[in-house]
């Protein structure tokens, strides 16, 4: 049976106001606990929690109001679930916070872990990342026409292994089920097979001083013999140990069609399991084995805050290029798609930049690689072209081509010049036409045109001082990793990193609101949501522009 409080429901007396004395209770209402209580709380997603529950029947569940933000604080203070436990037991900021009588506080560890899986299941933590996120920039009127986007890599709590123990820690694993749920099966095994792999993870192979390829081909065919031996065996087959085995063998051999012999993969890639106790995570070749979270944060000059607008979790192999548009529909669609969006050279393909102006919103970023010329020499950029048709009009020269012809299918314009301009032409060696058949021709395709205007607009003064606004965001995820121990979260898989993730961020705009109400002067967080709301904040953002005129 769902229990279900509305914390906007006003009580005739407040329990903290009798269990802790008025500078206490001044303290709780000017702090996080506060700004939680008043304008967050009510937030918490508790009709979709509650449909996995029976309206009536059945014993009442805990109050899903402080359940949901007990969730909300348990990541973003980086707590396991023991500490979860006794902070939501014993420590007043959390009672005041979710509305508990201290009294009545009662939690276990299993009671945690339920309420967790159903926030994986139901993706809960993203329901309240945008609610939380929308309070709050509607609470601090915050600008987010301008963004920056950049991505950090999350490590899961998962052991990192190479490839020669990830196999064997496999075939273990594989082996520690069927002796659980088969013995004589497992006993029918040779005895020096099952003693190779009897140690424990961190000892296998300990013994082993010969040449490491060749162990590695060892283990790899005793992978591939366990594998052949279960494939028949429906009861093994379909365990999670034998699908995570059969996935490792082909992602890290070569095995021929009998399926008798197999040669050791010399590169894998980085779309490979890492661990079969995280078959989601993958592999980046600069950061190691997890996964990455693209965030995106305001950046306008005109806000005191700046917030997270976007959060999305992805595997570690994943390029920066394929998450610029997933990110600009997603920002769309809970109406903060922002008409100015700074990233790193990762993200700055010529595609993008185009699949973006489509969107209406301006991507400033470097163009990614080594430009293809040096400063002095000409580029298709300073020859002027009619954009629409794709056609050269003029060279640098002033010069009108003899014929200049774009071929849609090909995608490339083919310009001829006058041979008579070009030989005797002082510029000739750093110009990109090129002499061919006794013609002098300039091919280009659209591309090469829109990224040689890029690099030339990026060579400017005036673009490296706009653009230095994006550096701000390395800062946002060194302080996620630093106060919500991003770097590492205390989870496994896809669904729950990203849970992790979300929270953490929802976690971070609430750190950064209450800074920034701080600085405004504002202490009474309830008076926030009446109808003087506006004008509270925006006296507040005056007086703060006046001080900072005067001390100017």
């Amino acid at each position: 049976m769902r229990h279900i409080v509305d914390p906007r429901q006003k009580l005739l007396f407040d329990p903290a106001e009798s269990q802790f004395s008025p500078v206490a209770v001044s303290r709780l209402r000017e702090d996080w606990p506060g700004l939680f209580r008043t304008n967050l709380l009510h937030l918490m997603p508790v009709r979709e929690l509650g449909e996995h529950f029976h309206p009536q029947l059945g014993c009442p569940t805990k109050e899903l109001y402080s359940m949901a933000g007990a969730i909300f604080l348990k990541e973003y203070f980086n707590l396991t679930i023991e500490e979860a436990v006794e902070r939501y037991l014993f420590d007043a900021r959390w009672h005041y916070a979710l509305n508990v009588a201290p009294a009545e506080a009662s939690l276990s560890h299993a009671t945690v872990e339920r309420y967790q899986r159903l926030f994986a299941e139901s993706d809960l933590a993203g329901e309240i990342f945008e609610r939380v996120t929308a309070g709050l920039i509607g609470l601090l009127d915050v600008d987010v026409s301008r963004q920056r986007l950049d991505s950090t890599h999350v490590f899961s709590d998962m052991a990192q292994f190479g490839r020669t123990r990830l196999m064997g820690v496999a075939i273990k694993r594989l082996l520690t089920q069927v002796k659980r749920h088969d013995r004589a099966l497992y006993e029918a095994l040779p005895e020096a097979f099952r003693a190779r792999y009897a140690p424990s993870q961190s000892r296998l192979f300990a013994d082993f001083d010969g040449v490491r390829q060749r162990l590695r081909q060892e283990v790899a065919e005793d992978l591939l013999a366990v594998v052949n031996r279960f494939a028949e065996v429906a009861e093994v087959s379909r365990r999670s140990s034998y699908q995570a085995a059969r996935r490792i063998l082909e992602e890290q051999c070569i095995v021929s069609e009998d399926r008798t012999a197999l040669t050791v993969r010399a590169k894998t890639g980085g779309a490979v399991q890492q661990n079969p106790s995280d078959p989601d995570a993958t592999y980046d070749h600069h950061k190691g084995p997890g996964y990455q979270a693209q965030i995106a944060e305001t950046c306008g000059q005109a806000n005191d805050v700046q917030l997270i607008t976007a959060v999305a979790v992805e595997p570690a192999h994943q390029s920066d290029q394929d998450a610029l548009e997933p990110m600009l529909e997603e920002l769309a669609r809970h109406g903060r798609k922002p008409e100015l969006m700074y990233t790193d050279a990762g993200y700055g393909s010529d595609e993008n930049v185009t699949a973006a102006g489509e969107r209406g919103v301006d991507l400033q970023s470097p163009i990614p690689g080594v430009p293809p010329q040096t400063e002095d020499q000409l580029t298709v950029d300073d020859f002027v072209v009619e954009e629409r048709r794709e056609t050269v009009q003029r060279c640098p020269a002033g010069v009108a081509p003899v014929s200049s012809v774009y071929d849609a299918e090909k995608g490339r314009t083919v310009t001829v010049m006058p041979a008579e301009a070009c030989g005797n032409c002082p510029d000739r060696a750093q110009c990109p036409v090129r002499q061919s058949r006794g013609r002098y021709v300039l091919r280009h395709t659209p591309s090469q045109r829109r990224l040689a205007g890029r690099r030339a607009e990026q060579a400017t003064e005036a673009f490296r001082e706009h653009y230095r606004i994006r550096s701000g965001g390395e800062s946002v995820n060194s302080g996620l990793k630093r106060k919500t121990g991003l770097g590492r979260v205390r989870t496994r898989g896809r669904p729950r990193v990203t849970m992790a993730v979300l929270l953490r961020c929802a976690g971070w705009n609430l750190w950064r609101a209450l800074a920034a109400l701080k600085k405004r002067g504002i202490r009474d967080f309830a008076a926030l949501a009446s109808p003087f709301l506006r004008v509270l904040v925006d006296s507040a953002r005056r007086l703060a522009s006046l001080g900072r005129l005067r001390a100017a």
